[in-house]
């Protein structure tokens, strides 16, 4: 079932979107060369306690997953892409790090990622954390009052492509509000004029990830995380996205990041 958000709603839900966005731009800061990613998780834990909001990861148990979820980050390094379970790793010079949250404020949810390059970036890493930021911004323009959810999955896979990377459809976008995970699906790649017809007060999370060398994964053996079939690096961005009369409404675009094609303000901060 598919529920509609009314005005109000989908401002309760921007409220919970400008703290992910916010604490999203403090775990960017804070990653750097040397930092355990389980100083990040602890860090966001602290903040998410202070706000009085409620990890929506924490004890999630879903199909594919391995026991409950007892983290409130997925952080991913290099070939790591989506589900990454925080350990006791420290950062090193060069890696590619993904950060994905979602919390709940007040009964309304929000979701959105980031990657980010630690130290000395690569070109080759920068390149691919672009086209997913620009890919991102190409499924929010789709997202227009009267489209379909494949003007989306189409603008998201054109991106890739142009960038010269394949899209793996296993894991996509997805319907939010109360729940992390509501109808409907958001593939990233798909046909345009094709799928749902988008209609006002329609909140879902657009998630463009990519893997350089290929669109196949693999899972780790701790049952979460989902690396590149190959060995190559991969990045992943995502927005918190409400449909409405005058546009798409971005719920978690964060201060000081621009995934505005053009403006690789984002990137060159990175680390």
């Amino acid at each position: 079932m598919i529920e509609l958000k009314s005005a109000e709603e989908i401002d309760r839900m921007a409220v919970t979107g400008q703290f992910v966005g916010e604490l999203l731009a403090e775990l960017r800061e804070v990653a750097a060369v040397g930092v355990n990613l389980m100083d990040l998780e602890h860090h966001a834990r602290r903040r998410i306690k202070e706000r009085g909001a409620a990890s929506c990861y924490w004890d999630y148990t879903p199909s594919f997953g391995r026991g409950p979820f007892r983290n409130v980050l997925c952080l991913s390094v290099n070939d790591a892409v989506l589900h990454g379970l925080p350990h006791h790793y420290a950062l090193r010079d060069g890696d590619l790090l993904s950060i994905d949250m979602a919390v709940g404020i007040d009964g309304w949810v929000a979701d959105s990622a980031l990657s980010v390059v630690v130290g000395t970036p690569a070109p080759d890493d920068l390149k691919l954390i672009e086209a997913t930021e620009v890919a991102l911004e190409a499924g929010i323009d789709a997202a227009q009052a009267g489209n379909r959810i494949g003007d989306i999955s189409a603008a998201i896979a054109g991106v890739a492509g142009r960038y010269g990377y394949q899209v793996n459809n296993e894991f996509g976008g997805h319907g939010i509000g109360r729940t992390m995970h509501e109808a409907p699906h958001v593939p990233n790649t798909g046909r345009s004029g094709r799928g749902m017809k988008l209609k006002p007060g329609l909140t879902i999370a657009i998630e463009p990830w990519l893997c350089r060398g290929t669109d196949k994964i693999r899972f780790d053996e701790d049952g979460w995380t989902i690396r590149s079939a190959d060995g190559s690096r991969s990045a992943h961005s995502e927005h918190t996205v409400a449909i409405t009369e005058a546009g798409p409404r971005v719920l978690t675009r964060r201060s000081g990041h621009s995934s505005r094609p053009g403006d690789r303000t984002g990137q060159a901060a990175a680390g």
